[in-house]
Parts: C-alpha cells; sequence; structure tokens
C-alpha cells in the first residue's frame, strides 16, 4: 500500500460495527495525525481567508513595497517556509493514518474498490466506512445510460430577453444570485453550516445505516455532478408497503440524514433519500437545472439500479423540495402519486417580501431568470394524484403565521382550478379561500352528497378519462359546484397542526387521493 495513500486519503468520520446508538463513536486520529490535521486546517483556512480578501491583500503589500523586486527573495523564504510546513505536516498526517488499523482497513477497502472499476455491492467492505464522499466510486452514471431510457437534460434557462434598458438591473441580479442569493434561497449548500451540521448529519447517517440497513450510493449526473443518496429497502420484508418506493426531496436546509425519510421509513416504505447539489456528499451548486437534474439521475438509478416500476414510486417534497418533486412527476408522469409538505406556489411570492421594496424589480428579473422555482407551473404538467399537507403555523412560507397567506394554500387552489376549471369558477375560489383562510374543521360531509360528488366523478371518468383538465361540471347548478369544491379541496389537502419544520407524523403519509374506478369503487 503507497505511503501517499495515507498523506492524500479521505477524512474517515466513523467505522460502523452494529453497535446501538449510544455506543457509536466517531474516529479519533491519533496525536500524530491530529497534529498533522490541525495544522493543514489552520493554512487551508488562512488560504481561504486570503483568497477572497485578496484585492485587499495584494494592495496592502503593494503599498508596503513588498511586490517589487527587492521584496522577492524575502517572499521566496516565506512561501518556502510554508511549503516545509505543508509538507511536514502532510507527512505527519501519512504517519498517523498508518498507525491507524481503521484507517488502513478503510484505505485498503477504498483502493480495492477504485481498482475494480465497478460499484460494489451491499456487503462491500468499503461500506463499513464513513468516509468524504468525494472518495467514494461512483455507484451509478446517468451517461452509462443508452436508448430510450435517457431523458432529456435540463439546463439553464432564460424566462426573460435581455433589453439594453434593464441591462444594469440584470447585472445586479446575475450578480446577486451568483454571490449570496442562492445562499439565501438555499442556506443548506453553505459550506459553514455544513461544517457545524457535521457531527449530526454523521449520526443521523449511522442511524440509518445500522438501525435501518440502508445502504449509500453515489449517483452521478448528467451534468457530471456526484448526488449523495442512502437507500433503504423494506422489500425483503414481504410487507405491502415495501414494494412501493418513496423517494424524498428535502428543504433549503435540509439533509437526507436527519430529514423526511424518517416519516416513511417508520411506515416501512423502501425509501430513497438524497441531497440536493452543494449539500453535504453531493457536489455542484443548487441551481434550478442542476436540481432537475439531480432528481432525474435519482429517479433514473431508482428504476435501472434499484429494480423499482416507475408505477411503484411515490415522490414525497417538504419545503422547497416540492419543487423537485414536482419536476421529476412532470418528467415521470407514471409515478403512483406525489405528496407535498409545506410546500409553496411560486418561490417569488416568498423572496420579494423578504428584500427591501427598492430592490423587488432586482428580485423578480434574478428570481425569474436565474432561479424561477414556480412550482405552480411544474404542478399542472403533472396528471397523476397529488396530495398536499399545510401547516396551520407555518411561518416559513406564512406572512406572520397568518394561516390565509400561506403560499400553500395558493399551490392547491392552482392545481384546482386547472383541474376542474368549470368546478371552480370564481365564486367556488372564493368560497374555497374562505375555507383555507382558518385551520379545517374536522372533515364531515352527508353520505348523499359524498355518494354525489363520487358518482359524477367517476362517471366522467370512465366516459373520458382521467386526463386534466377535466371538463366537468360545465353544466351544474351553483349548488352543485360547490359542493363538488369543498369535496374536492377536502380530498386534496390535509391540515396538520404544527410550524414548517416539525417531522412529519406517519398518520399524515398517505396515497394521495385519486378517482377511482368503477370496478373499483364500492360505497358504504
Amino acid at each position: 500500500m503507497s505511503f501517499l495513500n495515507y498523506v492524500f486519503g479521505p477524512n474517515l468520520y466513523m467505522e460502523y460495527r452494529g453497535v446501538p446508538e449510544p455506543q457509536r463513536k466517531m474516529y479519533e486520529a491519533g496525536a500524530v495525525e491530529k497534529f498533522g490535521e490541525q495544522i493543514l486546517s489552520t493554512l487551508s483556512v488562512m488560504w481561504s481567508v486570503g483568497y477572497y480578501t485578496s484585492p485587499l491583500l495584494v494592495t496592502f503589500l503593494y503599498r508596503r513595497g513588498y511586490l517589487v523586486t527587492d521584496s522577492m527573495p524575502t517572499l521566496a523564504k516565506i512561501t518556502t517556509s510554508v511549503g516545509i510546513i505543508v509538507i511536514l505536516s502532510l507527512v505527519m498526517r501519512g504517519l498517523g493514518r498508518k498507525q491507524s488499523r481503521s484507517y488502513s482497513n478503510m484505505i485498503k477497502a477504498l483502493v480495492r474498490a477504485k481498482a475494480a472499476k465497478a460499484p460494489g455491492d451491499a456487503n462491500s467492505e468499503l461500506r463499513r466506512f464513513d468516509i468524504e464522499f468525494n472518495a467514494w466510486p461512483v455507484d451509478f452514471d446517468v451517461k452509462a445510460l443508452t436508448g430510450d431510457t435517457k431523458k432529456p437534460v435540463a439546463t439553464a434557462k432564460r424566462r426573460e430577453p435581455i433589453q439594453l434598458a434593464t441591462l444594469p438591473c440584470e447585472a445586479i441580479a446575475y450578480l446577486a444570485i451568483n454571490t449570496f442569493g442562492l445562499s439565501m434561497i438555499y442556506p443548506g449548500s453553505v459550506k459553514l453550516l455544513q461544517k457545524l451540521m457535521r457531527p449530526m448529519l454523521i449520526s443521523g447517517r449511522a442511524k440509518l445505516i445500522e438501525d435501518d440497513n440502508g445502504i449509500r450510493y453515489k449517483v452521478k449526473t448528467i451534468d457530471s455532478n456526484e448526488i449523495d443518496t442512502l437507500f433503504i429497502d423494506n422489500r425483503p420484508n414481504n410487507v405491502g408497503n415495501g414494494k412501493t418506493l418513496v423517494i424524498c426531496s428535502e428543504g433549503n436546509a435540509g439533509f437526507y440524514e436527519v430529514g423526511i425519510m424518517a416519516t416513511p421509513v417508520a411506515l416501512k416504505y423502501s425509501v430513497l433519500g438524497w441531497n440536493h447539489p452543494g449539500f453535504a456528499g453531493s457536489t455542484g451548486t443548487p441551481h434550478p437545472h442542476q436540481d432537475k437534474n439531480a432528481i432525474d439521475a435519482v429517479v433514473q438509478f431508482a428504476i435501472n439500479n434499484l429494480g423499482f416500476a416507475v408505477e411503484d414510486i411515490i415522490l414525497y417534497g417538504w419545503s422547497i423540495g416540492g419543487f423537485s418533486t414536482l419536476y421529476a412527476a412532470s418528467v415521470y408522469p407514471e409515478v403512483k402519486g406525489v405528496v407535498l409538505d409545506a410546500t409553496f406556489d411560486d418561490v417569488l411570492y416568498l423572496a420579494v417580501p423578504r428584500m427591501p421594496a427598492a430592490l423587488a424589480g432586482i428580485v423578480k428579473v434574478a428570481i425569474r431568470n436565474y432561479c424561477n422555482l414556480n412550482n405552480a407551473e411544474l404542478a399542472n404538467e403533472f396528471n397523476g394524484p397529488i396530495s398536499f399537507i399545510r401547516r396551520t403555523e407555518d411561518e416559513i412560507i406564512a406572512e406572520d403565521n397568518h394561516i390565509d397567506t400561506n403560499r400553500g394554500n395558493f399551490l392547491v387552489l392552482s392545481v384546482l382550478k386547472h383541474r376542474y376549471p368549470n368546478i371552480f369558477g370564481a365564486s367556488q375560489l372564493n368560497k374555497a379561500k374562505g375555507l383555507l383562510s382558518k385551520p379545517l374543521e374536522p372533515y364531515s360531509i352527508p353520505v348523499a352528497d359524498e355518494k354525489l360528488c363520487m358518482s359524477r366523478l367517476i362517471t366522467y371518468a370512465s366516459d373520458e378519462g382521467k386526463s386534466f383538465p377535466m371538463n366537468i361540471g360545465a353544466d351544474y347548478s351553483e349548488e352543485v359546484r360547490n359542493l363538488m369544491a369543498v369535496f374536492l379541496l377536502r380530498k386534496h389537502l390535509r391540515d396538520y397542526n404544527s410550524t414548517h419544520c416539525t417531522q412529519l407524523p406517519g398518520e399524515f403519509f398517505t396515497m394521495p387521493w385519486d378517482i377511482p374506478t368503477e370496478q373499483g369503487f364500492v360505497f358504504t
């Protein structure tokens, strides 16, 4: 084993030993490795600070006369000294790692896995270790697919043409979204936050792997990003839910290690979690086109590698993860259903109120041209079963916790208006808005009324099909349209008395409602 493998190898975080959670321990480096690593970490921080402050630093050195010919020997001595410190630190790190049995076992497993030039199976030696994910071999590459299995590549698209008069605004919007703007929309991509959360993510990942038999995979997208995923297979348990795969898309500061996977896992579904580009082990940045290619690669992995049929997949999205979920639903319309929890209609209406009013124009350009997360548009491209969960105390997608301003309301109504345009007229929309202006009461409808609504929907779907928009309701009375509007609203939406970030209880995660077939409908 080459000594360089130890010097430049990935950091080791944990070795899985199958012990209960309280007994799990992070990898503890020896004194020699730890000392070398601390020096390298300090120099890395100094380099980062120097890089971002380089204009000021160069100006300072120039004014002090250090950037002249006479000062070159001094700068050369400093550079040489730093270089020697780096080399000595790397050697110390390598020696310390070579003395560690755990690290030696890990690096041997990693070298063998890479030499095999093929993804390892679930019993691979490398899967016993939690390491820096950039060193992990790729398990699935979308580019390797051929023929009809390939899907269109998502690319960055402009929504509005550039005009000379708006060029300054365009330039500011571009700079804003590519400096601090995207980090504000996706704070989980900020490396400092990830560093602070690292112990929590490692612990959460260990729980999923050791307690729930999870398997970690690296999935490579069409644009060469590497996506960190984790799969829990409950098919061997021979239970009903295990045959269905739930693909979980996290929020803007969510990670699968500590995210929404817990709900379907507890219900014994097979579950596939993934991290957005730029989050934890995933490379790239969470620009919309990269996020689209990421979720597409994840679905392709589920179909072509894990062996799930599209019809056996439920797409589950929380908060901003609803965008990824709805995009996947628009590309894979045959999925079993879509579940959206605490999701908004359009990120523009969340961004504008949170910025100074004077910047509203720039915010609109930045969102529409570079980060257009318009869930309402995507939802209208999906014809399958869909359900919504609204948090009644949501403080993120509602203004000042006012439930009538919850952007989930607008998403639900947009979908219902699109699917049933003749039922949801102006009067019915106003009635639905009134219902949504406060927490929904327990659902109760007379048996005769429910039978009327169901029979009309079933008859229409049987005669005309289930494709949307449906023309049902054009000849209905106002009273019947009101009745059906409330019926459809309650079938698609459930309230959960909670704030935005609380874990969803299992009782709220159910198969989305769908119009049953005439043969499959039994009314009692």
